[in-house]
């Protein structure tokens, strides 16, 4: 059956208090008939927490043909292409948090939440079950973002580490570019520790997280109207424009030509 299915999308920043924090919430509602909707994501720098009212997605990290139905869930980074798909009756909120933010809010548990999907009771307890049903009860966006707000700030906790915010904030700054040696130097660790301490805090290694971080950088550079592959590569800090072909298909799970032809459509 052809798809019919249309798609209610609101998305807002956070209130002040999260800023830094929370980067968007959103609401996302389906209705119609037939398939629903399919997307593909390249290796996300947010740390999502979704909250299900309707049908679940269906998801695979790294491979569509992976894919298996997931409802409420928290997911920590992935360093590779998410696969994404509804079956045209799908309702949530999403919460993506900053990588900070999501230290402040998870805990130790960011480091266990790479590379993988955990159900809502098993991330945040018997609370999370208990917010999706008061979340459920809500006629609209704007009251269910307010009770998520109020939600997380509730349990916010500390801070990461001002060295691994310093890192993290350096592998922002440069775009992934900086070395990794550089960049212990630059706080005062060692390797070993920096790589510990970071992917304690932020879920990944440094040198990971700077993959991505280039990666998007380049998928930025290659949205600049007249941008040729070969300059992107060059700008964005890879070997050549080959290297620059086999990270996308390392993250984004695409060629290059494959992911410009999607963005235009």
């Amino acid at each position: 059956m052809a798809s019919q299915t249309s798609c209610e999308l609101i998305q807002v920043p956070p209130s002040a208090r999260l800023a830094g924090i929370v980067s968007h919430l959103t609401g996302y509602r389906e209705s119609g008939q037939g398939a629903g909707m399919q997307w593909l994501e390249g290796a996300p720098l947010t740390v999502p927490l979704v909250i299900s009212f309707g049908s679940p997605f269906g998801i695979g990290l790294g491979r569509a043909d992976a894919a298996t139905p997931w409802s409420s869930f928290a997911s920590g980074l992935y360093a590779g292409p998410v696969f994404v798909a509804s079956d045209g009756a799908a309702e949530c909120l999403q919460v993506d948090f900053t990588l900070p933010g999501a230290y402040r809010f998870f805990g130790g548990m960011v480091a266990d939440l790479a590379n993988r999907l955990v159900n809502l009771g098993d991330a945040l307890g018997r609370d999370g079950p208990a917010l999706r049903e008061r979340l459920g009860h809500l006629p609209d966006w704007p009251r269910r973002f307010a009770l998520v707000e109020a939600f997380i700030l509730r349990r916010l906790g500390r801070a990461p580490s001002e060295p691994v915010t310093h890192a993290y904030r350096l592998l922002l700054r440069d775009h992934g570019a900086l070395r990794i040696g550089a960049l212990a130097a630059e706080i005062g660790w060692s390797r070993k520790h920096l790589l510990h301490r970071f992917r304690a805090e932020m879920g990944l290694g440094p040198k990971a997280l700077a993959r991505m971080l280039r990666f998007h950088q380049a998928c930025r550079l290659a949205r600049e109207p007249g941008s040729e592959w070969a300059q992107v590569a060059a700008a964005g800090g890879y070997a050549d424009q080959a290297h620059l072909a086999r990270e996308f298909i390392d993250l984004a799970g695409e060629s290059p030509q494959a992911w410009a032809r999607r963005q235009a459509g």
